[in-house]
């Protein structure tokens, strides 16, 4: 039996999985192990799985450096259901929770706190399309804020923080890290949030990773219904409810994937590598330019770029895609090519981009 045909997924998510890891969920679908019983068949408090669920929290634990005193939840929604249930939990009537706004996703997490409370926008890059990180010196930040929310990386116009924000006083820094969590080192202990949908750099879509500090559950501020309480999935130990089993099992395998690759600091700088080579060659090109500056904040995991034409980009859409190269369209509301690199993103597949970049661009450039 021949291998599938495997073409470089570019995909913003959900997006390309480590192929050993494709492998392995395979070999476990009709049994996991020597069960006899296929993995997404398995009882969510069965010991197979009570064990499966139980290694990834303890890998997440020990790759993240995950201090004590913090939860790690596997819960569902993903960051659109997080968007509410943050500020459902912690933003008190009247009160005000800052956001920092630098993109699509920061602007409907924000529309959803504004259900339950103040927002105050303590720094934005709209005016400019959002085509950079503000620096510190543009950011101000409310009086007393209940929280600080931030995206640590977006995806539609390709920037990322470099480092997370410093939040005023005690005020508790919550994260969107859908698109960059576990891609690099990161101090947890300086947030008291963190959440990812997981169809990234994490595993299949349907599963959402939160990281939370235990004492913000005295901090909830009205009571909500079980399912949208954290309290619920630390007790329960995200088993209150049947969880996305199958979801949690594949990202339990991209974690061992992480850990035989050598961590974070290893994943890290093969995500820097691939791009670096990347924005060096747009930087360098007479046709395809990428749309975030040097300084800007550029993203490591979705390198968005252009040629200044719309039939001009999708012609090397088109192009690309006959070679192999899927998914490069840029998001609809902003148009060009996106170019995903996340963690599972071979180096070979930038390569590849290149190489067809080179040869579209002798044939179109000026």
């Amino acid at each position: 039996m021949s291998a599938p045909l495997r073409h470089y997924n570019f995909s913003a998510g959900p997006a390309v999985l480590p192929e050993s890891v494709l492998e392995e969920a395979g070999r476990n679908l009709m049994s996991l192990g020597d069960t006899g019983v296929g993995v997404m068949e398995h009882s969510h408090r069965g010991k197979p799985f009570v064990e499966i669920i139980e290694r990834a929290e303890a890998l997440i634990r020990q790759i993240a450096n995950v201090p004590d005193g913090y939860s790690v939840l596997f819960l569902q929604g993903g960051a659109s259901l997080q968007f509410a249930m943050c500020p459902m939990n912690f933003l008190p009537d009247g009160g005000t929770a800052d956001y920092l706004m630098t993109g699509s996703w920061s602007k409907k997490a924000a529309k959803e706190a504004k259900l339950f409370g103040n927002v105050h926008t303590a720094c934005s890059s709209e005016a400019t399309n959002f085509d950079r990180i503000p620096s510190p010196a543009e950011t101000n930040y409310s009086d007393d804020p209940a929280y600080v929310h931030f995206t640590s990386n977006n995806t539609i116009f390709g920037t990322q923080f470099p480092t997370e924000p410093t939040p005023p006083g005690d005020a508790p820094l919550v994260c969107d890290a859908s698109s960059d969590i576990l891609s690099r080192p990161v101090d947890i202990s300086k947030y008291g949030l963190l959440y990812a949908g997981a169809q990234k750099n994490l595993g299949p879509s349907g599963v959402t990773l939160a990281i939370l500090r235990n004492d913000l559950l005295e901090r909830k501020c009205r009571e909500v219904p079980a399912m949208l309480d954290y309290k619920t999935y630390v007790e329960g130990k995200s088993l209150y409810n049947t969880p996305p089993t199958f979801g949690i099992y594949v990202l339990m395998l991209v974690l061992e994937w992480i850990e035989k690759e050598g961590g974070l600091t290893a994943i890290a700088e093969r995500n820097e590598a691939k791009a670096t080579k990347l924005y060096d060659y747009l930087d360098g090109s007479s046709l395809f330019k990428p749309t975030v500056a040097k300084g800007n904040g550029r993203s490591l995991m979705n390198v968005c770029f252009v040629t200044g034409d719309d039939d001009t980009d999708a012609a090397f859409i088109k192009f690309a895609d006959e070679r192999g190269l899927k998914t490069l369209k840029g998001h609809r509301s902003v148009g060009g090519m996106r170019a995903s690199l996340y963690n599972a993103f071979p180096p070979a597949g930038v390569d590849k981009l290149i190489e067809a970049m080179q040869e579209f661009e002798s044939k179109h450039a000026a």
